[in-house]
């Protein structure tokens, strides 16, 4: 009778044995590592100048190194809450979203429209995956903000679940969607727009190009997410459609919905018209979950504990916010970031001019390990990369293409990221688990990326 019992247990060490890291575990490796690199890589500096649009990027020509200033033990673990305090709106839009979907949810506005969609979609589920991400790759090519992604996740769950498809799939809906808007962007304001104004390139230049990359790009990304999702769909049809059918909706219920998809249209037009950063969004998004909520008649004290169980659901992907940004708060502590940048660029400058751009790409990608930032690593590597460029004879535009491609496909990759650790702590799903079904796509959008590159290389877009 022992045999089995051993044998199990067994089964169970190898399975302990063989489980991934906890993101918090591999965080603290990688500042550990940083933290190790100050001591080892000589601390150096760019000056720093104001562009055109009063927004400081670094002079080219200014590296000069400094005296060694390696983080201390207590500076690695200070880090830490000082990545907190500078990553302050990520988290706190994190643990509103949170909130507010489950508190939408609760007053059963969620469940009115999800009840709508699926049963207009509940015999072509699978066309609800183009139209959504289609949607969003529109919305973040002209207008940027990845971070709408953290929005679009709890609404389109419920009705992704309904219709039997996982949680990766509803994650690969809102984030490859967005993504792929923004690496192939248009007009984005933050990459395109900065990375055009620092090189010295007509605003929104290159466009039919840019189309031909955007459209290439989320066509593989649709594709994809596609074929996974109907792998792994399990609800059979009349479930679904039993399910939807179900309805007892009130009329309060019918006016806050009205109300919620008039909060999502205001928040559009703020995005668009006036630039809403996350805290306002933040209190924005604060008012679009207690004035539903309210009509349908929840007492505050219901209220009040809806929030507080979408808080308690976002809880890790907002604490990953914070430790990821430890970072580069250790890297700028012990000033190897400029170092780190200036060593890229030589090494980029003694590559042969074929293999040039795609070491841009590659790049521009570590870097956004780093700097997951696209009008930060703008700042910081254009005024590096467009000069080069005309060094080893690459158009400037396509070195911004191979910037927007680097710091875009990462995006969704880097535990670094904010918005995307958040994206995936709302929509449950582990970064580790994440990592097994972006990985293809991931190398499948590079691939095209560096192909994309070399093509415009050779006909000399500009």
């Amino acid at each position: 009778m022992s045999q089995p019992i051993l044998k199990e247990h067994s089964l169970k060490e190898v399975k302990k044995k063989r489980e991934f890291p906890h993101i918090y575990f591999m965080l603290a490796i990688i500042i550990g590592v940083m933290t190790i690199a100050t001591y080892l890589v000589p601390a150096g500096t760019y000056d720093r100048v104001q562009g055109d649009d009063g927004r400081e990027m670094i002079d080219p020509t200014s590296y000069t190194e400094l005296e060694s200033s390696p983080v201390s033990l207590l500076g690695m673990l200070k880090a830490v809450p000082q990545g907190m305090v500078e990553a302050a709106p990520v988290i706190f839009f994190t643990f509103v979203i949170g909130g507010v979907f489950v508190t939408l949810r609760s007053a059963g506005v969620i469940e009115l429209g999800v009840g709508k969609i699926a049963k207009s979609f509940s015999h072509k589920p699978k066309l609800l995956i183009p139209v959504f991400m289609f949607t969003f790759a529109l919305i973040a090519c002209f207008i940027g903000t990845p971070e709408l992604a953290i929005v679009y996740v709890p609404v389109i769950m419920p009705l992704m679940l309904s219709l039997g498809y996982d949680r990766v799939t509803a994650a690969a809906i809102s984030l490859c969607g967005t993504i792929a808007g923004f690496t192939a962007a248009l007009t984005n304001p933050f990459t395109v727009g900065t990375a055009q104004m620092v090189a010295g390139l007509p605003l929104y230049s290159g466009m039919i190009y840019r189309i031909i990359c955007f459209l290439i790009i989320i066509i593989i990304g649709i594709a994809y997410v596609m074929r996974y999702a109907e792998k792994t769909r399990t609800k059979p049809k009349d479930v679904i459609k039993s399910h939807t059918l179900k309805s007892n909706v009130t009329n309060r219920q019918k006016v806050a919905g009205i109300v919620t998809a008039l909060f999502f249209i205001g928040m559009i037009a703020g995005v668009i018209l006036y630039r809403w950063d996350m805290v306002t969004l933040g209190g924005y998004f604060i008012a679009m979950g207690i004035i539903p909520a309210l009509i349908v008649g929840m007492g505050s004290k219901e209220i009040a504990e809806s929030f507080n169980e979408g808080f308690r659901g976002v809880l890790v992907g907002a604490m990953v916010c914070g430790i990821a940004r430890a970072v580069a708060v250790v890297m700028n502590e012990g000033q190897i970031m400029d170092t780190i940048v200036y060593g890229i660029s030589t090494v980029i400058s003694q590559l042969p001019e074929s293999v040039t751009v795609i070491g841009m790409l590659i790049t521009q990608s570590l870097f956004n390990f780093f700097v997951p930032s696209g009008s930060g690593q703008a700042l910081i590597m254009m005024p590096i990369m467009a000069p080069l460029a005309d060094l080893v004879g690459i158009t400037r535009q396509t070195a911004i293409l191979a910037f927007q491609f680097g710091d875009g496909f990462s995006n969704i990759l880097f535990p670094t990221s904010g918005y995307f650790m958040a994206t995936l702590a709302i929509a449950g799903v582990g970064w580790n688990r994440w990592v097994k079904f972006i990985l293809p796509l991931f190398l499948l959008w590079m691939s095209a990326g560096a192909i994309l590159l070399v093509v415009a290389n050779l006909i000399g877009w500009y």
